[in-house]
């Protein structure tokens, strides 16, 4: 579903992790798709809870071309509250799938599918994934296709730092920023992709900043100093920290909302994004 020809032109990446994972894993994984899409990068993930839906979500936000490798039918959303999300993706790309029409979501279909997710894609990148999570099936798939394995590191605390820890220790690329993943491209994508920035005539680059410079209040700067980008934290705890009545921290969360610099979660608690 969707146009996977248009999708496809540009040079395919896979993002993929854990179900479970944390705010943290979100905002990188919905960060550096943003950032790769925008740089001319097609995104290619599995739909699923979590980091999956993190990375199209990033993509989308760019309007860039997202494709999604799915373990049901094509006529079958799982998980059901992706539906919308669904009808995004094939407007913005496309959705794909092996399995024929009535297939239902069976847990043997997911790993088998990875091989899929992987040999589209010139490389993956893992963001968070415990010991036994099937993005290190995707890894390994893709170090046997041929493929370069990235990974963003993580807590050495955390279970869902384990996959990408390791990875990193067995050889895997670090990644921190977008940059990182296109350095590692073969040449001929790397200099087309980051020609993008080369300065014009003028001397000012061609690339437009995803986020433009937009001037904060006092009381914005205040709230956006003491919000972390892993951490979430709640409307009354922000109500302490900041020492402000209840009309202006609403105020500013508001106003940092709509100059997309913070993202509100579920139960009122709020994350700086990256």
């Amino acid at each position: 579903r969707g146009d996977l020809k248009k999708a496809y032109e540009q040079p395919c990446l896979a993002v993929v992790g854990s179900r479970r994972c944390s705010t943290y894993g979100v905002n990188v994984a919905e960060s550096l798709s943003r950032d790769l899409a925008a740089h001319g990068l097609t995104i290619v993930s599995g739909l699923a809870r979590g980091i999956d839906a993190g990375a199209h979500r990033g993509v989308l936000e760019a309007n860039g071309q997202t494709i999604a490798v799915v373990g049901t039918g094509l006529e079958t959303t799982y998980p059901k509250e992706h539906k919308k999300l669904e009808e995004q993706i094939v407007a913005h790309g496309a959705v794909i799938s092996e399995f024929p029409l009535g297939t239902p979501p069976l847990p043997q279909n997911f790993p088998y599918r990875n091989r899929i997710l992987s040999g589209l894609c010139f490389g993956v990148l893992i963001i968070e994934a415990s010991e036994h999570s099937g993005s290190l099936i995707t890894a390994r798939l893709a170090y046997e296709q041929g493929r370069e394995v990235f990974a963003v590191p993580g807590n050495i605390t955390s279970q869902t730092s384990f996959g990408p820890n390791f990875l990193i220790k067995d050889g895997a690329k670090l990644v921190q920023i977008w940059r990182d993943v296109v350095e590692e491209m073969p040449r001929e994508m790397k200099e087309k992709l980051l020609g993008i920035e080369r300065p014009s005539s003028s001397g000012k680059s061609n690339v437009q900043p995803i986020f433009e410079a937009v001037e904060l209040s006092e009381s914005e700067r205040k709230i956006l100093d003491i919000l972390s980008a892993d951490v979430p934290a709640h409307v009354d705890q922000l109500l302490i920290s900041s020492e402000m009545n209840s009309s202006e921290l609403m105020s500013a969360l508001l106003g940092l909302e709509m100059k997309d610099r913070i993202k509100q979660l579920p139960g009122k608690s709020f994350i700086k994004r990256i």
